[in-house]
């Protein structure tokens, strides 16, 4: 009996190019978002700053990030992915330049206003969702964007190596290798990449388009579900140096070989979550995502000793989240109306920012030095908690693959068309 599976399209010439620049571009945009973060015990020491204090600096490039991609995401429609890939990496050189100059001067207002602008480069996600999307076909979007997704790869760099650039070139000169990275990366993708064949500028209102996609549940369902799972990696990648150096007393460069290790599992996790969405449904990835952050979160929790056992579980822990990611987005591509997809990630993905903008300030607020055992125990607890109510939520409340029936406007021409 011959198969009724339809065979998948023969690969567009240049996919594999253009997915591949726009997963450079994130891990870049990625590390640069991050390196307020990966500093923190830097600032910590030169300014004085309590936990509360310092929970508030490595959150604001997050909170910024986060709600900018609503407004990225939007101008992706009209200008392409190639722009505005370009304009974000371009944009982000500034504000690391200025970063360096407020840590230069140990002025914590100058960096937290410098952070404040660094959230241009967490908008790169909103970017690359639609733009590597439109270049694949329905069957294999899981993956493309898992694949993309795997840029948040950029923390692990961000962990791993700007410690040590610090320690062994110095503060400044870090910050201008950075920067000169971005400004590679910007002409790479100006000169080699190209939007997908048959792409249109959507010229468009964007505020009816917005309003429009706010209006269909699945926008909401999916925000939830992506605040958990995103927002749990962004919160552990910024926040994980400050915490493993007031739980287990490392040093700068263990804390963010710790923390690059703890990034590295998510990113290798996010595309498998993808490829096993379109193989099985996202509804059970995401499940099972949201049942190992609940545990894990708990054993995190009871301060395992370093290492030994602490190393499996916060391992552990990451790939849960990044399997949640792959699963919850390739879930975005499933339940949503024709020609809303663009749209409707760009809100997801501000949603997953936000999510992680949260975790930092109340560990931050929560931090009790005082106590001889479990001291960051309030935060993790309500962490445990929210993956507990984000099960049973998409456990009970979100059917696997049924499209919200929303009828919305004109079809964004940049958003992927539904075979």
């Amino acid at each position: 009996m011959a198969s009724t599976t339809a065979p998948h399209p023969p690969p567009v010439k240049g996919q594999a190019l253009n997915l591949a620049l726009a997963t450079a571009a994130s891990v870049v945009g990625f590390w640069a978002w991050n390196i307020i973060a990966t500093l923190s015990t830097h600032y910590a020491n030169s300014m004085e700053l309590s936990a509360g204090t310092m929970g508030i600096l490595v959150a604001m490039p997050i909170f910024v990030g986060s709600l900018g991609r609503i407004v990225v995401g939007t101008m992706t429609d009209r200008y392409g992915g190639r722009a505005l890939f370009t304009f974000v990496l371009v944009a982000t050189i500034p504000t690391v330049l200025l970063v360096a100059l407020g840590g230069a001067l140990n002025s914590f207002v100058i960096v937290l206003a410098a952070g404040f602008l660094l959230g241009v480069a967490g908008t790169v996600f909103a970017v690359g969702i639609p733009f590597v999307s439109a270049w694949y076909p329905p069957a294999r979007r899981g993956f493309a964007t898992g694949v993309f997704g795997a840029g948040m790869g950029g923390t692990a760099l961000a962990a791993f190596l700007n410690p040590r650039l610090v320690k062994s070139i110095g503060y400044v000169p870090t910050h201008l290798l950075i920067a000169g990275i971005l400004a590679v990366m910007a002409v790479l993708v100006w000169v080699f990449m190209k939007n997908a064949p048959g792409w249109q500028p959507n010229k468009s209102p964007v505020m009816p388009k917005l309003i429009d996609a706010s209006k269909l549940a699945v926008t909401w369902k999916m925000c939830f579900l992506y605040a958990v799972v995103f927002g749990g990696f962004v919160s552990f990648a910024t926040y994980l140096p400050t915490y493993l150096r007031d739980i287990y007393a490392f040093d700068p460069s263990s804390a963010g070989a710790r923390t690059a290790g703890f990034a590295l599992a998510a990113v290798i996790a996010r595309p498998i979550g993808g490829v096993l969405a379109d193989k099985i449904g996202s509804k059970p990835v995401v499940l099972v995502s949201l049942a190992g952050v609940a545990v894990l979160g708990f054993f995190v929790a009871l301060e395992p000793a370093a290492d030994v056992q602490a190393g499996p579980v916060f391992l552990a822990l990451a790939a849960a989240l990044g399997l949640g990611t792959g699963g919850v987005f390739a879930w975005v591509g499933t339940l949503s109306p024709d020609g809303k997809v663009g749209t409707i990630s760009g809100i997801v993905s501000a949603a997953g920012g936000l999510g992680g903008y949260f975790p930092p300030l109340i560990m931050g607020m929560t931090y009790n030095p005082e106590a001889a055992n479990y001291k960051y125990a309030i935060g993790l607890s309500l962490l445990v908690a929210t993956a507990i109510v984000a099960l049973l939520f998409a456990l009970f409340f979100v059917k696997d693959n049924d499209k919200d029936k929303g009828k919305g406007t004109a079809k964004n021409a940049l958003e992927p068309v539904q075979e």
